[in-house]
């Protein structure tokens, strides 16, 4: 029986691995260079999330979650590493830039749990009702970035003045308030919309 002799490109093929070395990298032991835009394992800032929730409206797998503990009064921004497919999206929609793609690529585990990532923030809550409606965090970020108009709006003034030492939390009503003294307050938008319609126009 005739033996096939090698080809003249395997030959080539076989002297450059013995004088180069194998073409293989050397994974994990040496990890080579990735391109600047490679999309790897996102990242909090922790310091610039305020818990908005933008990115978890925006991610179209459920990556993201935006989780209100009430026993400890803070808003938990968690990202599921696996159900991540890296679109950026949330890095994108972020309007602080918390969010950002890191070179690391290498996502092997032996176990199937451990994904997760989170950022917790302050929850604000609403003088009248009680509810919260945002992060202190949001409303601080909203207030610097209106910049004089802050003034116009209570809630985001009270929150920057509390922020700065120069103002106190009003205690939560017993009865109705006198005129016009409900507005000077943190409070959520339906309690807003609730005293301006009532001081107003008594509704």
């Amino acid at each position: 029986m005739r033996v096939p002799l090698p080809k003249l490109r395997e030959l080539v093929e076989a002297i450059r691995a013995v004088v180069k070395g194998p073409f293989t990298s050397k994974f994990p032991a040496r990890v080579d260079s990735v391109h600047p835009n490679f999309r790897g394992i996102l990242k909090f800032r922790e310091e610039r999330c305020i818990c908005c929730g933008a990115c978890s409206k925006v991610c179209p797998t459920d990556a993201r979650e935006l989780i209100l503990d009430k026993d400890k009064g803070v808003m938990r921004n968690v990202h599921y590493a696996d159900h991540c497919i890296y679109c950026a999206q949330c890095v994108k929609g972020c309007p602080t830039e918390a969010i950002y793609h890191t070179s690391e690529f290498d996502l092997s585990r032996t176990e199937r749990g451990g994904w997760e990532t989170f950022v917790e923030k302050e929850v604000a809550y609403c003088e009248i009702c009680g509810a919260p409606f945002a992060t202190k965090a949001q409303l601080l970020h909203i207030a610097h970035k209106v910049g004089d108009l802050v003034n116009a709006n209570p809630t985001l003034l009270l929150a920057l003045y509390e922020h700065l030492g120069i103002a106190e939390p009003a205690p939560r009503p017993e009865a109705t308030l006198p005129y016009r003294s409900g507005t000077m307050r943190i409070l959520c938008p339906d309690c807003r919309r609730k005293v301006y319609m009532t001081e107003e126009w008594g509704y």
